[in-house]
This record gives structure tokens, sequence and C-alpha cells, in this order.
């Protein structure tokens, strides 16, 4: 018994060993990236490319090409963390993150056009902290975005919050003792308590994950004995999951074009028509 014993897990270790040498995930982007499309029913003919540095996804909707950085897949280390990369991408293209930008540029444009440059409203507009702000509001609406895409693909979602916690946080939670990202990261929690708690009580195995529910259980432990904490947490959650849904259905609907991206279209068909 005890030699059996021995042979398997000498086996199981290395399995485990061909397999890290094996896997790459930039390898993986393809086929995971397949498979979420083909489960959510979204475009099929959509290819991945790994990209270094940003990814930039601006023209996706016409070269039917999601860029992946390779930078954020050095974060993974398995398929379902690549599931994590790609779907919150997919998210921002879904959640039409390139036309907002664009919509924004414009917006800023007539302002600076119209107001000096020591103006308040230009001064704020165009400040630092409101790009940063409005970063984390993009980024928080694609992971959950992702997160459904995930689910429906069959990966595990908490990977998402994984893989966020890998990447380079700032100086100030590592002060505090938070998660690297860890905004992001509980706003993937609580979408996950609220709208799926079987994932939350299936868990993910990694020092990583333990490590963020050591700062996550308490904030909701104290949410959940207020009552009117709880109820504003319920109903901003129910608009999440509406929106959510909202969004990748009509993205399914058009054939892979957001509703921002029909928005930006009509302006832009607007300003040079009233150029000419």
């Amino acid at each position: 018994m005890k030699k059996k014993l021995i042979a398997f897990f000498t086996m199981s270790l290395m399995i485990t060993s061909v397999f890290a040498a094996t896997w790459v995930a930039a390898d993986r982007v393809s086929t995971v990236g397949g498979t979420i499309l083909a489960k959510n029913g979204l475009p099929s003919e959509t290819k991945f490319s790994v990209v270094n540095g940003i990814a930039d996804n601006s023209d996706t909707s016409t070269t039917n090409i999601i860029q992946i950085s390779s930078t954020d897949l050095s974060y993974t280390g398995n398929d379902n963390e690549v599931a994590a990369v790609i779907a919150s991408e997919i998210g921002h293209i879904i959640n039409g993150k390139a036309a907002k930008d664009k919509l924004r540029n414009i917006a800023k444009t007539a302002l600076r056009e119209k107001l000096s440059s020591d103006n308040i409203i230009n001064t704020a507009v165009n400040s630092e902290y409101v790009a940063n702000k409005t970063s984390l509001k993009d980024n928080k609406e694609a992971d959950i975005t992702g997160v459904d895409l995930m689910i429906q693909a069959g990966y595990n979602p908490l990977a998402m919050i994984v893989v966020i916690t890998k990447m380079p946080g700032s100086t100030l939670e590592a002060i505090q003792g938070k998660p690297a990202n860890s905004e992001r990261a509980m706003n993937i929690f609580d979408y996950l308590t609220y709208n799926y708690p079987s994932k939350i009580e299936a868990g993910y195995g990694c020092k990583e994950y333990k490590a963020f529910l050591e700062y996550a259980e308490p904030i909701v432990t104290e949410r959940n004995s207020n009552k009117k904490k709880l109820e504003k947490f319920n109903k901003e959650q129910e608009k999440n999951k509406e929106q959510r849904a909202k969004n990748i259905a009509q993205y399914k609907t058009t054939g892979g074009v957001s509703s921002w991206d029909t928005s930006y279209t009509v302006l832009k068909t607007l300003i040079e028509s009233g150029e000419k």
C-alpha cells in the first residue's frame, strides 16, 4: 500500500511538472477566447491577437480582432485566469469604452474651445483625478460584465479577483494593508455575492484569493449587520445586474456594436455634416 501511495504522488508530481512546463498563457488565448464567444453567443468570426503593452480595441467592430495584452496575461496561471483577462477586455468592448473615450474627448475639446485654460471647469474635467476615477469606473463595469461572460462559459469567476489583485496596485493600498486594486476586486466580489452566491461558496484555491477574503469578509459582515447599507447594496446590485444583461443582449443583437458605438457614429456624422 505504501509503495502504491509513493508511486501515486510521484506520478502526480510528474504530471504537474509537465503541465507547468507546457502551459503558456498566450497559447491559450485563442481556445479560451473562442469558448467565451461561443458559449455567450457572441460574434463567432472574432479572432484574438496577443500584443505587447496596452491592448487597443477601438476598431474591433470593423476588424473583428480583439487584442489581449501580454502584460495582463503575465498575471495568469491557468485557463480560468486567462478567461478573466479576456472576459474583462470583451467587457470593455461590450460596454463601448472606446466610443465613450471618443465622446469624452469631443466634450473636452468643446470645453477647451469655449472656456479659458485656467477656467475651473476646464481644469477639473482635464485633471488626472477625473481621468483616474473615469478609468476605475470603466474597469469596474468591464469586470462585472466579464464575470457574466465567464460564468456562462463555465469558468470560475473568482479568477477575475485573483488576476486583478496580482496586478500592481497603489502605494496607499500597500500602506493600508489592502489587496492591490482592492476597489475593483471588491466590486466583483459584491456582484458575485448578490447574483451568484454559489460561486462564492465554491471558492478558489490560491493564496491570493485567501488574502483577499481576509480583507473582504469583515466588510461584508459589517454591511449585513446594517439594514440601510444592506438595502442600498441590494438596490445597486440589482441595477448592475439589469444593466449588464441589457448591454450584452444589445451587443449580441447588433452583431458586435455597442450602444455607445452607435451614439458616437451618430454624433460624428452630425458634426461632419455640420462642417460642410
